[in-house]
C-alpha cells in the first residue's frame, strides 16, 4: 500500500510550526483460540482555551485518515489494573469509528520461546495490526523488559504527513516530545490510556484524552 501525503484542509497553512510481569493478553487468547482532573489545552492557532475531552458526540469525517499506535506493554498493565480482557478487533473498530484507517501498529517485547505469545501476535497480524517487536532483556532484578519508545516515536514522526489524526494508546510521558512535535504539524492527537497510569504532560499536549476505564464495555472480550 502506498502512503499518500495528508491533504490540507481549507484554510490550513502548508507551513509547519516549529516548537520553541505484566498482564498478558495472549494467555486468554490462547485459551479461546486454542494520566482525571478537567483539563484544558491552549489552541495553537487562536490562543483560546477550550475543552478537549473526546466523546462519542464528536463529528468524525469519513475522509479523516487515522493512524493508531498501541504501546502493548503499557496497555497490558492498564488492562490488568481494570481486570479487563481486551478484544483487539473491537478495540480497532471502536477507535477507527467511521474514519479511514491508514495503519494500526502494535508494539511489544517478545519472548520467542513463548508459543502462546507468538500465537497471539500471529492473530494480531492477521487482524489489522502491524506488529513491531523487540526481544525482552533480563534486568539485574530478574525482571524482563523491552523499551519501544524510540520505535513508536519514529513511526509517529514518519506517518504524521500521511494522516489527519493519530491515536496513541499509551500513558508514557517519554512520548510527550514526539506528540508535541506532531501536533505542530497540524495532526490531531488522541491519547487513550488509564488515567492513573498516564503522565500529565502527555495529556496536556494531546488534543483529546480518553480514559480507558470509560470505554471498557466497548472493547472488552465478550
Amino acid at each position: 500500500m502506498q502512503l499518500v501525503p495528508r491533504p490540507r484542509r481549507d484554510g490550513e497553512s502548508s507551513k509547519k510550526f516549529e516548537s520553541d510481569h505484566p498482564h498478558q493478553p495472549w494467555i486468554g487468547f490462547a485459551e479461546q483460540s486454542k494520566m482525571g482532573d478537567d483539563r484544558r489545552s491552549r489552541d495553537l492557532h487562536t490562543g483560546i482555551l477550550r475543552d478537549r475531552y473526546a466523546d462519542d458526540s464528536l463529528d468524525y469525517r469519513e475522509s479523516d485518515r487515522v493512524v493508531i499506535l498501541v504501546d502493548g506493554s503499557n496497555l497490558f498493565y492498564a488492562a490488568s489494573q481494570l481486570n479487563l480482557e481486551i478484544d483487539y478487533a473491537r478495540l480497532l473498530a471502536y477507535l477507527t469509528k467511521n474514519r479511514r484507517l491508514v495503519r494500526a501498529y502494535f508494539y511489544t517485547g517478545v519472548d520467542r520461546f513463548n508459543e502462546k505469545q507468538q500465537g497471539f501476535l500471529h492473530w494480531m497480524r492477521r487482524n489489522g495490526y502491524r506488529v513491531v517487536t523487540k526481544d525482552l532483556i533480563q534486568l539485574p532484578d530478574g525482571s524482563k523488559k523491552a523499551n519501544l519508545d524510540i520505535e513508536i516515536a519514529i513511526d509517529m514522526l514518519t506517518l504524521a504527513a500521511h494522516c489527519d489524526t493519530m491515536i496513541l494508546l499509551s500513558g508514557d510521558g517519554d512520548l510527550t516530545y514526539a506528540v508535541n512535535q506532531i501536533s505542530y504539524q497540524g495532526v490531531q492527537i488522541e491519547v487513550v490510556s488509564l488515567r492513573s497510569m498516564t503522565n500529565d504532560t502527555l495529556i496536556n499536549v494531546a488534543d483529546s484524552y480518553i480514559d480507558l476505564e470509560t470505554i471498557r464495555h466497548d472493547i472488552q472480550r465478550m
